[in-house]
């Protein structure tokens, strides 16, 4: 009798298959590109592009969830995999004990179906419908076409003066979104900066050869929208997820890298002169906020100490689901102005009040308590940890998919730290979801999907 053994490859053998290329391929993909893209359609005061007030891409991620559903349904897809049930999951079970338990739940309720569509319907969708690495670069690229497009509006806007209101001139870059949503145009911005910079460390096995110099020049001409979009949170999120991406390439190519990026900074600002007297007094702004804060700086002071006011008085389960506003000026100091002063981008003067603590941390832990902190905080946390982790084994394996690993854990530390200094509302919300999806595809999608070229 003979014995055959057979030994296991190191990698999985799909990854030495290029997975089907054309419309077939990318059908399942297009609620996904739709929700992306038509984040691009204004949504102001006349509604345009939007359908009882929700934003088309809104509306049309409640389709990918519907195809998601189909996929599972009538394909016979398996479902999600334990641990990304777990991940995604255990925040749905936590939003909803916080919605039950408000003093007020049918206020709380459109809260929980906002939370439900950003943290936990959308990343699903995403998890399944991109189905491989190529999936999953369409929808990157995506996201970097968009950021290039808003990009473009935002400079035009400064450089013809019709941006929103910044220091008594219409010039701050906000795209599409209006001086309602300042940090609109530059999430987007961010994003893009940080996917393409991945793609430009660590382009695709197999793609033309121009790609790498070409995602190196979007993300520098990305920095200029950037700049000019005045957000301080923004700034330092890129600085971090690129610096992320960079860290993660190898000792050579981030010495290499960050000698572009300085390099690029002193042209763009210095050479140029870029805005550089406003960046200039922003930049110092940040190193100033806890000797001399500025008004915003101090509102939002005053909203944090309001929160942890709010979930020293709830530690266990908070307030409950868009409870913030109704505690705030129980909670807040009488230093806290009645709103912030918004204008210009085809919209006349007004206040907007201040309805959120501009922190996702701690309107998560004044809202939800500890027990929804734990849940939400550890998916994100599980989803960095776990991305992380994949892609040094990636990396390690010499896996035609490091890119994406780049990609995804760039995205997502972005977003986490992003979130110390804002929280979800407005149009690009939405694109929040996605990328928590291309984080969790990543850390969390079966290893044959995750690593196929």
């Amino acid at each position: 009798m003979t014995l055959t053994v057979t030994a296991a490859p190191a990698v999985p053998a799909v990854e030495e298959q290029a997975p089907p290329h054309g419309w077939g391929g990318l059908r399942p993909l297009l609620p996904l590109l739709a929700t992306v893209l038509l984040v691009a359609v204004p949504s102001g005061d006349g509604e345009a592009g939007a359908l009882a007030g929700v934003p088309a891409a809104d509306l049309v991620s409640g389709a990918a969830v519907l195809v998601c559903v189909g996929v599972l349904l009538f394909l016979r897809r398996r479902p999600l995999s334990p641990a990304a049930a777990l991940v995604l999951g255990l925040p749905a079970v936590v939003l909803a004990l916080a919605t039950v338990t408000a003093a007020d739940p049918v206020a709380a309720l459109p809260g929980f179906v906002r939370y439900l569509q950003i943290f936990v319907l959308v990343p699903a969708a995403v998890l399944l419908l991109v189905r491989d690495a190529s999936g999953f670069r369409v929808v990157v690229g995506a996201l970097v076409l968009l950021a290039a497009v808003q990009g473009a509006v935002g400079v035009h806007q400064y450089v013809t003066g019709t941006g929103a209101s910044y220091m008594g001139e219409t010039i701050r870059a906000v795209g599409t979104f209006g001086p309602g949503d300042v940090m609109g145009m530059a999430t987007v911005v961010g994003y893009g900066v940080v996917a393409a910079a991945a793609y430009a460390l660590r382009a695709p096995a197999g793609t033309p050869r121009p790609l790498k110099p070409w995602a190196a020049v979007t993300a520098a001409l990305l920095l200029v929208p950037l700049t000019l979009s005045f957000s301080r949170g923004a700034w330092i999120a890129t600085a971090a997820g690129a610096l992320a991406v960079i860290a993660l390439t190898g000792l050579r190519q981030a010495v290499r890298a960050v000698a572009v990026l300085g390099a690029a900074g002193v042209v763009l600002v210095g050479g140029f002169g870029v805005g550089s007297e406003m960046i200039s007094q922003r930049l110092t702004s940040i190193t100033e906020v806890t000797s001399a804060p500025d008004r915003s700086v101090n509102d939002r002071y005053t909203m944090w100490a309001a929160a942890e006011g709010m979930w020293r008085e709830h530690p266990a389960a908070g307030v409950g689901l868009k409870g913030f506003p109704a505690h705030r000026d129980g909670h807040a100091s009488i230093g806290l102005s009645s709103g912030s002063d918004t204008a210009g981008a085809g919209q006349e003067f007004r206040k907007q009040p201040l309805l959120s603590p501009h922190n996702m941390y701690l309107l998560v832990l004044s809202e939800q308590g500890l027990i929804g902190f734990t849940a939400l905080v550890g998916s994100w946390a599980a989803l960095l940890v776990g991305g992380v982790r994949r892609l040094v084994l990636a990396r390690a394996r010499g896996s035609a998919a490091v890119d994406c690993g780049l990609a995804a854990v760039g995205l997502m530390t972005w977003q986490t730290v992003d979130f110390l200094y804002a929280d979800i509302g407005g149009p690009s919300t939405v694109l929040t979801g996605i990328v928590l999806g291309l984080a969790a595809w990543w850390a969390l999608a079966e290893p044959e999907e995750a690593t196929a070229a």
